[in-house]
C-alpha cells in the first residue's frame, strides 16, 4: 500500500510526532460511544442534557449512575490493536530520537492500559472522578459505586472527570496541546469526526506551523481534504501495517 509506505517516510523524517485520537481508535475494543451508551432505561434522555454541570446539580444521582455504568462498560473492555500499535510506534520513535505524543479525545484510558507513555487527556477521563467541593481527584473507587451520587471524603460529591458541555477543557492540556503543534512535523488524526472543536483545528494549526499533516479513518470527514494524505481503513490494520513498514525499512 503506497499510502503506508508514504506514512512511514513521514515518520522516518518526522522529529515530533503528535497523533490526534479520536472514538475510532476505541471503536474496536467495544467502547460505547456517547450515544451508543443510552440503551434500555436510558434510551429516554438526551445526552447533551445529561453531560452539563446543570444536570448534576439538577439531579446528581441520575448523572452519576448514568457516568458509573459507563465508567463500568469502558473497564470491561480491553485495548486492540490500534492502541498497542500506538505503543510500537512510541517506542520506535524514542528509539530513533523522536518525541511522540497523543492528544486522546476519548475519556476510557485505553491509551494508558495498552502502555502508551504520553497521553493528554484533553476531555478528561471516565476512570477519575474528583470532589465538587475541594475539586482533589479520589482514587480507589468502588465499582461500582455503593450510593447515587457518590461521596468524596471531604464531604463534597463525585463527579466524573469528563469535560461537560459548557465546560472548558483542562487548562494544563490546553497548554500541551499547544507546545506540542508549534512543534510537530507529524501530525496524524486517527479515528477523528472532524467535527468536534476545538480539537478538530489542530491538524490545521499543526499545517501552519510547518507539520505534514495525515488522516487515518474509515470514512471522509470534513477536513479530509486539508490533509496532506489521507487513509481510509480501520486504525488496527493501518497502524498494524505501518508498524511492518517501520520495523522492515
Amino acid at each position: 500500500m503506497k499510502e503506508i509506505e508514504a506514512l512511514a517516510k513521514a515518520l522516518r523524517n518526522a522529529k515530533h510526532v503528535v497523533v490526534l485520537g479520536g472514538a475510532g481508535v476505541s471503536a474496536e475494543s467495544g467502547i460505547p460511544t456517547f450515544r451508543d451508551a443510552l440503551e434500555g432505561y436510558w434510551s429516554k434522555y438526551d445526552p447533551e442534557l445529561l453531560a452539563t454541570p446543570e444536570a448534576f446539580r439538577r439531579d446528581p444521582a441520575l448523572v452519576t449512575r448514568w457516568y458509573d455504568e459507563r465508567r463500568q462498560k469502558v473497564l470491561a473492555c480491553q485495548p486492540n490493536d490500534a492502541h498497542r500499535a500506538l505503543v510500537e510506534v512510541e517506542a520506535w520513535c524514542h528509539e530513533h530520537a523522536s518525541t511522540f505524543v497523543i492528544l486522546t479525545q476519548n475519556v476510557d484510558g485505553l491509551h494508558q492500559r495498552a502502555g502508551s507513555k504520553d497521553v493528554v487527556e484533553v476531555h478528561g477521563s471516565l476512570l477519575k472522578w474528583r470532589s465538587t467541593r475541594s475539586n482533589q481527584e479520589v482514587e480507589d473507587l468502588p465499582i461500582p459505586f455503593r450510593t447515587y451520587p457518590a461521596n468524596a471524603p471531604d464531604g463534597g460529591l463525585l463527579r466524573p472527570g469528563v469535560v461537560w458541555f459548557g465546560e472548558n477543557l483542562p487548562e494544563l492540556a490546553v497548554e500541551r496541546v499547544e507546545l506540542e503543534l508549534a512543534r510537530a512535523d507529524l501530525f496524524i488524526a486517527i479515528g477523528t469526526s472532524g467535527i468536534v472543536y476545538p480539537a478538530a483545528a489542530w491538524s490545521e494549526v499543526a499545517r501552519q506551523n510547518g507539520a505534514f499533516t495525515a488522516e487515518i479513518n474509515r470514512d471522509p470527514t470534513p477536513l479530509s481534504s486539508s490533509f496532506n494524505m489521507v487513509l481510509r481503513g480501520n486504525a488496527g490494520e493501518i497502524l498494524t501495517s505501518l508498524i511492518s513498514e517501520i520495523r522492515g525499512g
